[in-house]
Order: C-alpha cells, then structure tokens, then sequence
C-alpha cells in the first residue's frame, strides 16, 4: 500500500517518463556484475548515460463541471520511481528478432540512469529494437510463441507502480540517442468517504475505522510485445487484501479522501495502492468499510451506539465491463447513511489516465 503525491486534484492525464541517453563516455573492461574487469579480462562494455525528462499532456476539468457523485473527479497522480531501483533494458535485431541485450541493468546515478552495454552484441547490425521498463526484476526472456518480452513481477515490484516503455527503433549508426517513453502497466486505486445521511439530526454520527480492499491482484507476469507496441497481464493468480485506512475517523458531509489514518482533503494526502489490471467477478472484489455509529436520540427514543459495524462495497457492475484497464487510475466513492445504516447508498468510481515524475528524494511522500 503506497501514498502518492498528487499535486492537482483535478486533471485527466497521460502518464509518460521519457528517457534518453545523452552521451557515450567511455569503454571500460568490465566482469559479468557490471563493475570493473578484473585484471586480463578482454571484456568490453561502453558507458551510456540515460537523462531523465518529464512530459505532461492532461485536460483540467473545473469542479463546477463534477457531479458530487459518480463525477470524473479525478487528478493527476504522481507515481514514485524509486532511483535506489534500476530499470531493465531489453533489446533485439530488428529484423531477425536474435536477442541483442539480454535485461540489461541500468541504475540511476544521481541525474542520470547508466548502463554498460558490449558494442559487440550489436556489431554488423542495422537496426535495433530497444525497450526498458521498471522495476528491473530478474527472470525476463523472450518467448518465441508470444514474439514478446516476459516481466514477471512480484507483489513487491508491483507496490513499486510498474512501467515499460514503448518500442525505440534505432539505426546502429545512432545508438547513442536512444529515447524512452515510458507508460504505466498497472492501476492506481484510493477511495473517498462521506456522511450522505439527509436528516441533519442524524448526521456527523459515523466514525471509520478500518477500509480493506478484497482480493487485489498484487502479482503477475507482463508480456511485453515490442514490435507492436502492446502488451497484457498473464496473472499468476496471487490475490491479497490492503489495509488502506486504520484508525477513528468521524465521517463528514463533505467528501474526504481516505489517508492512511485519517480523512483528507487532498488526493496528495490519501492512501493508495497499485495493482495488477483485473476482472470484477460477482461476489469477488469489494471493500469492507468498517464504522461505529455514536448514541443518539430523535423523537423521543434514545439508540444505542453501534460498534464495528461492517458495510461491503461490492465492486461488480461498477467498473464499465467489469475490467481495469492497464494504466488508469481509479478512485471509488464510498457514502454511508445513518438512517438506513445497515446498506451504503452511494457506490460509484471515477477513471483517469495518471501522469508520472520521478523523484530523486523519496522522503516527500
């Protein structure tokens, strides 16, 4: 479970990283790990430094525009790219599709991302297919049957918000500029909460303690088909349950994000959490919102307080098709009503494209 920086609450964006190696430095002798040859060895690999740039394409929509429920409020999403992570760069002949560069390491060095690559792979070559994606993992192949990369990604690469990039088709005599484009593989998913009890004798009486999400898939492998550009989820079936809020949290009438362990203005204070793109199946996925309702007394009866209490959010028949589209970003609202307190009435969910920056210093989040 991860919380993002999400500095405008109100964009629908296309998520890209761009990266381009900038410059060849040198060639060194270099061992198997990528460091240093040890002395007599004949192995030799160029330095190639890969700049980062960011570049944004979003519409801002007004909140005058948003319907208070089910609207498209929805925003930009900074997704974190941890540098301390390298990425994994995959490369084949363009004609042949004989594999060139074999999952690649290239680790950030401050500004920069740099990997060490032997000119030999690609001497005699045309053309090279080049791709790279995040986080570098090991056990990549190309697999013949699929014509495509396999990126098998764990639930930790997964918290990490995966990427890869698009397909770079480059000139051999052009090797050292190399651009990456970089798109978002997974979903980005939070809440909202909000009292949308209608009698104001029953309102403010809701206290949140906990919000799990059911069934989240958190694992999976990724085929990358690089000559056309597209790519799908093979899911190896690991399913979890996030914790996303844990706390007391007296719900208001106006609509909150839900925080780690608070409610929040703000989708840059909320917590959210990726996962791999899924089928709502019924009875399958939901979120289980558990609440304690304070005493009260109205036309002369006086009601007990209730005490974890538990409202299921079923998520089937929510999501148009009933399928997360890689790369979007999803924020679900979630309403309770004091008077009929036993059922929500208010379930719905907005979609965006999310966009991307990398942060050298994580600690802002």
């Amino acid at each position: 479970m991860y919380k993002h920086l999400n500095p405008a609450l109100l964009a629908a964006s296309a998520a890209i990283i761009c990266l381009s190696s900038c410059l060849k430095v040198d060639e060194i002798g270099l061992n198997n790990s990528g460091g240093p040859a040890l002395p007599g060895s004949n192995e030799k690999k160029e330095k190639v430094e890969f700049e980062i740039t960011v570049t944004r394409d979003g519409e801002v929509i007004p909140r005058s525009k948003i319907a208070t429920k089910g609207g498209v409020d929805v925003g930009d999403n900074y997704a974190t790219m941890d540098t301390d992570r390298p990425i994994g760069v995959v490369g084949m002949d363009f004609y042949t599709h004989e594999v060139l560069i074999d999952n690649e390491r290239a680790q950030s060095t401050g500004d920069t991302y740099t990997g060490w690559f032997n000119p030999d792979m690609w001497k005699g070559r045309d053309k090279i297919a080049m791709s790279a994606y995040y986080p570098y993992v090991e056990g990549v192949k190309y697999e013949d049957d699929n014509s495509a990369y396999s990126i098998p990604f764990a639930i930790n690469d997964v918290d990490a918000g995966p990427l890869v990039s698009k397909t770079v088709e480059q000139a051999i005599d052009r090797i050292n500029l190399i651009p990456f484009e970089f798109q978002h593989i997974t979903n980005d998913i939070g809440f909202t909460l909000q009292d949308v009890t209608s009698d104001p004798q029953l309102q403010g009486l809701i206290h949140i303690r906990k919000v799990t999400a059911t069934n989240v898939a958190s694992a999976g492998v990724f085929l990358n088909n690089m000559g056309a550009n597209l790519g799908l989820w093979r899911r190896q079936g690991y399913f979890r349950d996030v914790v996303v809020f844990e706390g007391d949290a007296k719900l208001e009438m106006e609509e909150n994000f839900v925080g780690r362990d608070r409610l929040v203005p703000r989708m840059s204070e909320s917590s959210r959490y990726y996962s791999v793109p899924d089928e709502i199946r019924p009875g399958k996925q939901c979120v289980l919102v558990e609440y304690d309702v304070e005493a009260f007394t109205i036309g002369g009866f006086t009601y007990s307080a209730l005490t974890g209490q538990v409202a299921r959010f079923m998520l089937y028949n929510v999501i148009p098709g009933n399928v997360f589209e890689y790369g979007k970003q999803y924020t679900f609202h979630l309403g309770l009503d004091t008077g009929d307190i036993y059922q929500s009435i208010s379930f719905s969910a907005s979609v965006s494209d999310w966009e991307t920056h990398i942060y050298e210093d994580n600690n802002v989040f």
